[in-house]
This record gives C-alpha cells, structure tokens and sequence, in this order.
C-alpha cells in the first residue's frame, strides 16, 4: 500500500495546535465571473471563522474581459483578507493556481486551500476539509464519488471522463483515492512545496491529477463535496494531453520502483 488514504475521522489528533494557530491561505482562479464573484467570496470568507489569519488570494489574468478585477478590487478595499492578483503573463489555467499556490506559500500560510469559483465547488463544504486541519494529515482531498460526495448538473459525458479518469489513474499510478480529478482540495505548506519542487507539468486540468500522484505517499484524506455544472465541452487536445501525461507519471512510477533498494 503506498499510500494512506482516510475517508474516516481519526479519533485523536496529532497536531498540538488548533485553528487559532493556524494562518489559512485560499487560493482560486477566477475569470468572468462578474455575476456571482463578490458573492462567492463572501460566502467562502463567511466559513473561515477561528483562524489566525486568513487571506485569500483570486488570481486573474487577461482571459477574463469583463468586470470581475474592478469588483473584487472595490471588495479588497474593504475586506482586508481578499487579495486580488493580477497576473497577465499567465499563460494556461495551470500558470493562475501556481501563481496563487505561490502567493500563498511567500505569505507564510500554514494551510493552502484550493477551490473554483463560480460555485462549481460549494462553500459550504469547507467545514468538512476544516475539521480535518489538526489530525496530523499532509493533504485533504474532495470527493464527487465517495460516500457523502455528488455531482449535479453536469453532462453524462463529464461524469463518463471523470469517473473513468479516477478508475484508469488509480490502475496506472497506484493511487487510491475515489476522486482523481477534482480541484477542491488543501494542503499543508510543505506538502504544497514539495509538489511544486517535485515539478507540474500538465498545461491543463490533469495537473490536478498529478498533484494527487506526487501526495500518494503521503498521509492523506477524502472528504465528500458537492460539485455543480462543469461544463460539457473537453477538447480532443485536453483529452490527448492527459493520456499523455498520464503515461509519463506511469513510466516514472515504474522507473521509481526499479531504483527502490
């Protein structure tokens, strides 16, 4: 068994500081999302009562056209924990996490959070992930498919490729967790820092996958979440790209195993 993965709770926690120890980094992507983004931040702020500190960093970078830099600025200047990061070299949605994951790491934030906006991930299961904080994981993971998790609102198709993304990645990586494909998930800072040394390669949402493959070995947890209108549209390319890329950490597991003593 390479890796540990919970889908309980631990009965005694290992770590000897609680939530008021604790500084909290949120980091989420954000692009057209004019409509509902002061409202989601909000609402995901609302939940992170207790903590140290708690900053929150919306990456945006020129895909978004519309209004939704000057909202969250309007907000920032009233809530001191939003942090809006312009980011226009971006260049894929893959540049965007890692320029928050990295703000959040220079900020000296124990805990990083990552969650998508628009309300496809729901702020109301940040408890879940909250609670788990001071029970000695390195990372806490969302599940659509796990007990307590769902997906609505989303195509037969999305359900297809991420359900048989997690089932072909597990198979081929040695992974066990029920849900290889989400982005709702947290980490501590030095689980977050090791994926990033170790490296993310992907330009596209199979990084998510990749994260999990570089935490397999780590002590890990599930937690359920609900999950809301993906959209129906995946590109031949971003399919070609995660085979591609699933195939790398493949040969790479193997080659890892061959020079274990």
């Amino acid at each position: 068994m390479e890796n540990n993965v919970e889908m309980e709770n631990r009965p005694t926690p290992v770590s000897s500081f609680g939530r008021s120890l604790i500084s909290l980094g949120i980091v989420c992507p954000m692009a057209n999302e004019a409509a509902s983004a002061e409202a989601f931040v909000r609402e995901v702020l609302s939940h992170c009562d207790g903590f140290e500190k708690v900053r929150m960093f919306v990456v945006l970078d020129r895909v978004s056209t519309d209004e939704t830099r000057g909202i969250l600025e309007d907000v920032a200047s009233t809530e001191p924990r939003l942090n809006v990061v312009w980011a226009p070299e971006n260049r894929c949605v893959v540049d965007a996490y890692i320029r928050g994951y990295q703000e959040a790491l220079s900020a000296g934030c124990d805990w990083i959070l990552e969650i998508d906006a628009g309300f496809s991930h729901s702020p109301s299961d940040l408890p879940g992930f909250f609670e788990r904080i001071d029970r000695g994981y390195d990372g806490i993971f969302g599940t659509r498919f796990g007990k307590g998790g769902s997906i609505s609102d989303t195509s037969l198709w999305r359900r297809i490729v991420s359900r048989g993304g997690t089932v072909l990645a597990n198979a081929m990586l040695g992974t066990r967790l029920t849900d290889m494909t989400s982005g709702f998930e947290m980490f501590t800072r030095d689980t977050l820092q090791m994926v990033l040394d170790r490296g993310i390669e992907s330009r596209g949402h199979f990084f998510q996958t990749e994260i999990k493959f570089h935490c397999r070995s780590l002590n890990i947890c599930e937690v359920p979440i609900h999950y809301t209108a993906a959209s129906a549209r995946l590109s031949n390319a971003a399919v070609s790209e995660a085979f591609q890329q699933l195939w790398r950490l493949y040969l790479f597991k193997k080659r890892e195993r061959y020079v274990k003593p």
